[in-house]
This record gives structure tokens, C-alpha cells and sequence, in this order.
């Protein structure tokens, strides 16, 4: 692999309805194996597939890079939650188990915690290789088989992650990868011998993934867009928050579902604040992604970027004033200058019912918008279709408690940002989705309990 912006890595065939019934069948066929090992068994397979990824981490990560565009030190992050995932699950695996209820009479129940069967997985293009990890790990762990469709913008890395589970030992076809758009979507969604799905995405796709399954009764896990806010009081840390405001807009060229793009400052410490975050973005250097020092590769494509810089035009319009990037970026290397770069943007001047505050841009832009008080800014804060995330940075810890127990949001962060241990649940409220990646809630939603009653004495009858 080189880098190379703005030209075609490789051709992939889109599956049609042929093919995404040869990827189920065969997934289902594997599902018969796997489901009737025990999960100790499981636990050894999957441990080999993070032993595979974290032996390969350099080479999965620099495919990743060409793969998606971020930075090589983000991608190597990724790669490293990608298999901790994998471990995490494969330490599930061995004790998963229902319980034993004691009834009168000798009599008892029991439940078993039984997989689904084949799940489907939609992944997006701003993590792809750990957005498979994400789903695959808690649906082996629990007995499924898989069939991931990747999105048809970064198609490559999730066909190593099919070889690494199969080199790993798992049954050939339990995880099966299809490619395509939403025509291959739809066939996944509809195909009778789908069990359940999950999709992270867009809203209006999570929306008409959702009508699809409930034709067949199907269950969901969606993990959808967000404008989450960050809010910094006057009494955070200063270097902290702005570090904080940094990772939690600029990530993967701001191309991330759970950013904090409504940066609420008090007003106390708005200029301060203002004036250092925006020295900062101004230092981040943006190029190759595949060298050492770069920190913001290139944005997905050519449509997505003209999309971001329209919302800057727009932003403009409405009245906020661009303090720092929002303009397009012409590396010096002639190799790069097709790629789809752009300066990290920091919105100031912004309002509430501007429409880069209200909308997700999923690129580097920045609102900043000057708060009073708790009780405005938590209104202010909840005033959204949107509740994936939000932070708080502050140095009264009661106060952070508070403010977090009150925003509408599944994943909070108290004096941090954009960190997503495995072993703590991921999703959102609202239009954001529901259900949940990682943690043992995970397990919930790729399983499924079967009661049991066992009757020791005579059947009481009323006939």
C-alpha cells in the first residue's frame, strides 16, 4: 500500500442478492459449530484473534490509514482497541450463564442465555476496523455468526480482520464479509435468516434500517449521529479543558459520532479559553497521515469535504465568525495535493439556533458558545434531537455529578474526552440510537433468555 489521496485504491464488486445469501447460508452453517462449543473453547479462539492483531498492529494500522485517512498514531490506537475488544469478550465468553431460581416444593427454574444466530453488522467509515471489532466480539462471544458489511468507502481493512479470525480457528463462515451500498444493506436486513442487526451510522439510514427489521420482528442495536455538548466552567483547569475541547473535536479529522462540537465556555473564561484553543488548533499539523508528526489527515472524500466546508459558508452567513482554519489545505508534497484536506476550524460568535450548532457536521469545526449559569447551559445543553455524549470539566466534583446526572446523553465524560474503554458500555439516547456496544451490556443484545420450570411433584391442575 502507498498513500494516495484522491485516486482509487482498488475495485471491489458490490454483492447482490446471490451473494449476500451464499454469506448468510454459510454463516449459519458455521453457526451450528460455534454455537455448540462451550465458551471456554470460544474464550481460546478469540484470545488467538487479538494474539493475531496485536502481533500485526503496525501493518493493520498503516492499512487503516490508507484505508480511512487519519493519522497513523490514531490508527494504531484503533488497532489496540480493536483487540483488547477482542480480549475482553473472549474473557466473557467462559462465564457467561443464566441462573437458578428455587420454587416451592422442590420444584425449580433455571434460564439459559442462548445467541441469536446470525447477526448482521453495518460498520462506518470513520472506524472501520474497530467498529467490526466492536460488533463481532460480543456476538462470537455469545455464540453468533456474523455477516459485516463494511461501508463502501473503507472496504479493506474488515477483510483482514476475516482472515485473522479464521487463522484464529473459528469455523469457515462465521464471519463473513459482503460489500456494497444500501442496495446490499437492504438485502442483509431483509434475508429471513438474519436474527439481528447492527448498524452505525447516519440517522436517516439507522431510521430505514429500523422499518426493515420490524418487518421481520428483527432486533436492533443502532448507533447513530450526535451534536454533543462540552461544557467548561470557570474553575476547570484550563490546560485541561482545552486539551479536552481539542479531543473532542478533532479526532479522525472530526469525523466522529460521540464529538463535542457545542463547546459551551463560561463566560468568565471565554477569551482565555478562546484565544488558547485556538492557538492550539492553529499548531496542528495536517498532511501525510502516514508520517510520525502528522495529527489530521485527510477528510473521507471529495463530496463529504465540500458538504463540511458548506456548513462553514453557512456558519458565516448566519453570523459566526471563523477564528482560525475552515479553509482547504494544499500539502506541499505533489503526491498529496489531490487529497482531501482542510484546516481545523474554530467557530466563535456562535448561537443556539445557528445551523452548524444545531446540525452534525462530522468534520474539524468548532462552536464555541459563551454560558451564565448551570441551570442555562444544562438546558441549553439538552436542547437537541441528538444525545450520544457529552463532557464536563470542572475542578467541583459534586458539581460534575450534578451536571452529567442531568444531561440527556448516554456516554458522559467528567474532565476528559473521547476515550471509550471496552469494558464500559457505548450508545446514546434519543435520535442517537439505542442499545449498546461494549461492556457486558453488549451481551444483552446479542443474546437471549430461555426460562425453564421444572416441576418436582404433581402437576396441579384446576380440571
Amino acid at each position: 500500500f502507498k498513500t494516495c489521496p484522491g485516486r482509487v485504491l482498488c475495485k471491489l464488486p458490490c454483492s447482490g442478492e446471490k451473494e449476500v445469501d451464499l454469506a448468510v447460508q454459510s454463516a449459519k452453517a458455521a453457526f451450528k459449530i460455534w454455537s455448540q462449543m462451550s465458551g471456554m473453547e470460544r474464550c481460546r479462539v478469540m484470545l488467538e484473534a487479538a494474539r493475531i492483531i496485536r502481533e500485526q498492529r503496525e501493518e493493520i494500522a498503516t492499512m487503516e490509514t490508507i484505508n480511512n485517512g487519519k493519522s497513523i498514531l490514531e490508527a494504531r490506537v484503533d488497532i489496540d482497541v480493536s483487540w483488547q475488544c477482542l480480549e475482553y469478550y473472549a474473557g466473557l465468553a467462559g462465564s457467561l450463564a443464566g441462573e437458578h431460581i428455587q420454587l416451592p416444593g422442590g420444584s425449580f427454574g433455571y434460564t439459559r442465555r442462548e445467541p441469536l444466530g446470525v447477526c448482521v453488522g453495518i460498520g462506518a467509515w470513520n472506524y472501520p476496523f474497530q467498529i467490526a471489532c466492536w460488533k463481532s466480539a460480543p456476538a462470537l462471544a455469545c455464540g453468533n455468526a456474523m455477516v459485516f458489511k463494511p461501508s463502501p468507502f473503507t472496504p479493506i481493512s474488515v477483510l483482514r480482520l476475516a482472515e485473522i479470525f479464521t487463522e484464529a480457528g473459528v469455523p469457515k463462515g462465521l464471519f463473513n464479509v459482503v460489500q456494497g451500498g444500501a442496495a446490499t444493506g437492504q438485502l442483509l436486513c431483509h434475508h429471513p435468516d438474519v436474527a439481528k442487526i447492527s448498524f452505525t451510522g447516519s440517522v436517516p439510514t439507522g431510521m430505514k434500517i429500523m422499518e426493515m427489521a420490524a418487518k421481520g420482528i428483527k432486533p436492533v442495536t443502532l448507533e447513530l449521529g450526535g451534536k454533543s455538548p462540552l461544557i467548561i466552567f470557570s474553575d476547570a483547569d484550563l490546560e485541561n479543558a482545552v486539551k479536552g475541547a481539542l479531543m473532542a473535536n478533532f479526532l479522525t479529522q472530526g469525523e466522529v459520532c460521540c464529538n463535542g462540537t457545542r463547546v459551551f465556555v463560561e463566560r468568565k473564561i471565554l477569551d482565555t479559553f478562546t484565544k488558547e484553543v485556538v492557538k492550539r488548533t492553529q499548531k496542528i499539523k495536517v498532511g501525510d497521515p502516514l508520517l510520525e508528526d502528522t495529527r489530521m489527515g485527510a477528510l473521507i472524500n471529495q463530496p463529504h469535504l465540500n458538504r463540511v466546508q458548506g456548513f462553514i459558508k453557512q456558519a458565516k452567513e448566519q453570523g459566526a465568525q471563523v477564528l482560525c482554519g475552515g479553509d482547504l489545505y494544499v500539502p506541499d508534497d505533489p503526491k498529496l495535493k489531490n487529497g482531501y484536506y482542510m484546516r481545523p476550524c474554530v467557530l466563535g460568535n456562535c448561537k443556539d439556533d445557528m445551523t452548524c450548532v444545531k446540525e452534525e457536521i462530522f468534520g474539524p469545526v468548532m462552536a464555541i458558545l459563551p454560558f451564565d449559569t448551570e441551570e442555562e447551559v444544562v438546558e441549553r445543553a439538552n436542547a437537541t434531537k441528538f444525545g450520544l455524549a457529552g463532557g464536563v470539566f470542572t475542578r467541583d466534583i459534586q458539581k460534575a455529578h450534578r451536571v452529567v446526572a442531568a444531561l440527556k446523553a448516554g456516554m458522559c465524560f467528567i474532565n476528559n474526552y473521547n476515550v471509550s474503554p471496552v469494558e464500559l458500555p457505548f450508545g446514546g439516547y434519543k435520535f442517537s440510537g439505542f442499545g449498546r456496544e461494549n461492556g457486558r451490556a453488549a451481551i444483552e443484545y446479542y443474546s437471549q433468555l430461555k426460562t425453564v420450570c421444572v416441576e418436582m411433584g404433581d402437576v396441579e391442575s384446576v380440571f
